[in-house]
């Protein structure tokens, strides 16, 4: 039971990297975008793209929560007493991101929309760094099972690092793989070729960061190195491949076949990182059964979620496929791709 309260966990997990991750990814371009002149029209149509869907998307992480403290509740104790810096680091990001998304679209003055526009920016940045440095925490064991653990040095360290630059680049990755759909379906060309010229600078320095991570893991994790190069080799395998086929499919015009590879790419990374953690919740010291709640808790678990799913699933698919038909290609002139 405590490892199917698991898997129902990790689905979560995926489901806000891929599609968190990628609201997260648009303001980490949103802050590269340049003046206010220069930005205007990449910042438009990640607010366009953004606007419908981005509070349905932290749907997941509310699930992923109450997942986490109802089905290993000593584990999540442990958690938010060990990591409480970047725990509450990545709450403030999140409001401060939703406060500067909100009032940049409702500001007049530039003063100010630059202002809500780099809290926007700056916390898509720093919010997703915090989740990976706390996953890096976990997956090098520097939660205490008591938890109470060094409150800097569990998060401040070489995995917890590579897992923060990690996060942030592959979100970047992903928004811009979403947002070179979005600019197609407007046949907005320059925007097109904007955002396919930083998908594959992200790809690409994703790809070698991951290289450089293999070392830094081998050195600080070595547990996890040895099961990510033995048990889950197939998946860091096949997502490799589908990292490189997503550079390839970057300079085709088929960006909606893209999408499809991008998010598989980051989900089977993240299962990756599932199968070596597996069966320990924290390091090598708390196993899932260690941490569990009782089986009639998990049980209840079990059913609720199936039932969220069943009414959330399909509002979601709506929500998405509503928004794809709300894109419509500006006025002006249209230039070929």
């Amino acid at each position: 039971m405590a490892d199917l309260v698991a898997v129902f966990l990790f689905i979560g997990v995926i489901a806000y990297a891929v599609l968190g991750g990628a609201d997260f990814g648009a303001g980490f371009w949103d802050l590269l975008a340049g003046g206010a002149q220069r930005g205007r029209a990449p910042r438009a149509l990640i607010d366009s793209s953004l606007a419908p869907v981005w509070e349905a998307n932290h749907t997941w992480l509310i699930y992923c929560l109450v997942m986490l403290w109802s089905g290993f509740p000593t584990a999540f104790a442990a958690i938010t007493t060990t990591l409480y810096i970047p725990l509450g680091i990545a709450v403030l990001g999140i409001v401060l991101r939703g406060a500067g998304f909100a009032f940049r679209k409702a500001s007049i003055r530039t003063p100010e929309q630059r202002l809500y526009g780099a809290a926007f920016a700056l916390s898509s940045v720093l919010t997703p760094y915090c989740f990976g440095s706390i996953a890096g925490a976990l997956a090098s064991g520097r939660v205490p099972a008591m938890g109470n653990g060094d409150a800097v040095t569990s998060w401040l360290n070489p995995t917890s690092v590579l897992g923060g630059a990690l996060a942030v680049l592959v979100c970047a990755y992903l928004a811009s793989v979403y947002l070179e759909v979005a600019a197609e379906r407007r046949q907005d060309w320059p925007l097109f070729r904007y955002f396919r010229d930083r998908g594959i600078v992200a790809g690409i320095v994703t790809g070698a960061i991951s290289i450089v991570g293999i070392f830094v893991l081998r050195a600080d994790a070595p547990r996890l190195f040895h099961n990510l190069s033995h048990r889950a080799l197939p998946l860091a395998l096949l997502a490799a491949v589908g990292g490189l086929l997503g550079l390839l499919l970057l300079r085709s015009q088929k960006p909606r076949a893209l999408r499809v590879t991008a998010a598989a790419s980051v989900a089977l990374i993240i299962l990756g990182w599932g199968v070596a953690q597996y069966p320990y919740l924290l390091g090598t010291h708390v196993s899932l059964h260690d941490a569990s709640a009782p089986d009639a808790t998990l049980g209840v678990l079990v059913g609720v979620a199936c039932v969220a799913g069943l009414l959330i699933l399909p509002s979601l698919v709506l929500l998405f496929r509503l928004a794809g038909r709300r894109e419509t290609a500006p006025q002006g002139q249209r230039q070929t791709p």
